[in-house]
């Protein structure tokens, strides 16, 4: 199982700018969570900063037990190998195959043979959809073959959490469908914790367990995906909807002067050419049939259902309609109860 993140009131700054502050979440060990936010939030900063690649200037960053921002060089080193990171470019070395790129974390940080290194690294070469493609150089490939080897090395070394910086930056809807796939995949085999940065509004919607955003320099929600899928908070749905009219602008943060005249502007019935809104819970993304079961969506649901009745009602209303009768059952249910009120008890049962 992935290992646990928990981030308590990090913040960083270049100089006297702030990039954010005082940020608190928890990634859930072996579920899949999305990081959204404005161009310029510093979501990118945020994952260098949890893999010590940035020093923040205050707050914890705990990997099992040890924390980033204080430990020695030697536990960084030793705690950066529970780490896999998908960069936006891959960041593949160009003078080197495919072959040579996946295989370079295993020569650098471990002393395995080649015969071990070539059963590896040809496993994770299948395991993204590039059998075949060893032999090719980055400069020979499609951006989406650079992305999938790129997350070919980061799994290499089995790491037990992947960052992933907008995976989906540069390609066509139907590649980023298949990475996005290939994420939920992963997860269902290898159970690891996974947190994705990204702009792709149908990413958000359909991928994760979790959703966090980014903006004015805070955290300003994460938790369980129901909750930003139905929140009405203005920055929350402005953005899920890609939409003018809201507290975002063109330089992030939109000042009063334009916020008042989109008011009056909204009030008089003009339209903002805005797409129309999209807010409310979809399915979430399966693994390929033929795969196991995602272990952390299950424990995902478990733990959400221990915290239903402290969720907003759309969200409440949205876990519970996914229930299954059986799953009904087993969180103590009753059949017509449509917002989760009739829970039995604030445990959740042992799984049958």
């Amino acid at each position: 199982m992935g290992a646990e993140v928990v981030v308590e009131n990090l913040s960083k700054s270049f100089g006297k700018q702030a990039i954010w502050r005082d940020v608190t979440l928890t990634l859930p060990p072996g579920e899949v969570s999305v990081l959204l936010g404005p161009s310029g939030t510093g979501k990118s900063v945020f994952l260098k900063s949890m893999i010590g690649l940035l020093k923040p200037d205050r707050g914890r960053c705990v990997v099992n037990g040890v924390d980033i921002v204080r430990c020695s060089e030697r536990r960084l080193y030793e705690t950066r190998k529970l780490f896999g990171v998908l960069f936006q470019d891959g960041a593949l070395f160009g003078s080197m195959n495919l072959y040579d790129n996946v295989a370079f974390p295993l020569r650098e940080h471990t002393r395995k043979s080649e015969t071990e290194i070539r059963k590896i690294v040809l496993e994770k070469l299948e395991m993204t959809g590039l059998s075949g493609a060893e032999k090719k150089l980055p400069g020979e490939i499609s951006g989406g073959m650079r992305k999938r080897a790129g997350l070919s090395r980061a799994l290499v070394l089995d790491p037990e959490i992947i960052l992933c910086d907008e995976p989906d930056s540069g390609l066509d809807p139907v590649r980023t469908a298949y990475i996005s796939q290939l994420l939920v995949d992963l997860n269902a085999q290898i159970d690891a914790t996974i947190l994705i940065v990204t702009h792709n509004i149908n990413v958000a919607r359909t991928v994760p367990d979790n959703i966090g955003m980014l903006f004015r320099k805070e955290l300003v929600m994460f938790g369980p995906r129901e909750v930003l899928l139905t929140s009405d908070e203005p920055v929350v749905e402005q953005f899920l909807n890609g939409r003018v009219r809201g507290p975002i602008g063109m330089s992030e943060e939109k000042d009063s002067a334009q916020m008042a005249l989109e008011k009056a502007r909204a009030a008089a019935g003009h339209h903002d050419g805005s797409a129309e809104d999209v807010r409310g819970i979809v399915p979430q993304l399966q693994p390929t049939p033929g795969l196991p079961e995602r272990k952390g969506a299950r424990r995902r649901k478990d733990r959400v259902m221990t915290i239903l009745h402290t969720l907003p009602p759309a969200a409440r209303q949205g876990i519970v309609a996914s229930l299954t009768p059986r799953e009904r059952f087993h969180y103590g249910l009753a059949e017509h109860d449509a917002e989760g009120y009739g829970r039995i008890s604030g445990t959740v049962p042992t799984q049958p």
